[in-house]
């Protein structure tokens, strides 16, 4: 696997573990974090850059994704592994 590949795999779960403490300390609650993740995912969505592939689109939001994905796991009191959202992801978009 390419090493970027693998940095990115770690900032995600990184993150994954950051919003989960933001929502724990109460510094936001799981609506609000979705709604910032949901506002990141619209602006990619929304950006006009006739450059980009449809799988090049979809490759910037997949954290987005994975990020909206652990904060629904973490309401529920489930927590997965990096491999277990990237599934997720596929089967959803």
């Amino acid at each position: 696997m390419n090493t970027a590949n693998l940095q990115l795999k770690g900032l995600i779960m990184a993150m994954v573990s950051i919003c989960d403490a933001v929502v724990e300390k109460e510094l936001l609650t799981h609506q609000e974090l979705n709604a910032a993740l949901a506002k990141a995912r619209k602006a990619v969505e929304d950006d006009d850059d006739n450059e980009l592939s449809d799988s090049n689109r979809a490759a910037i939001l997949f954290p987005i994704r994975v990020l909206m994905l652990a904060d629904e796991a973490n309401k529920r009191g489930e927590h997965f592994t990096f491999s277990d959202y990237a599934k997720l992801v596929g089967k959803l978009t």
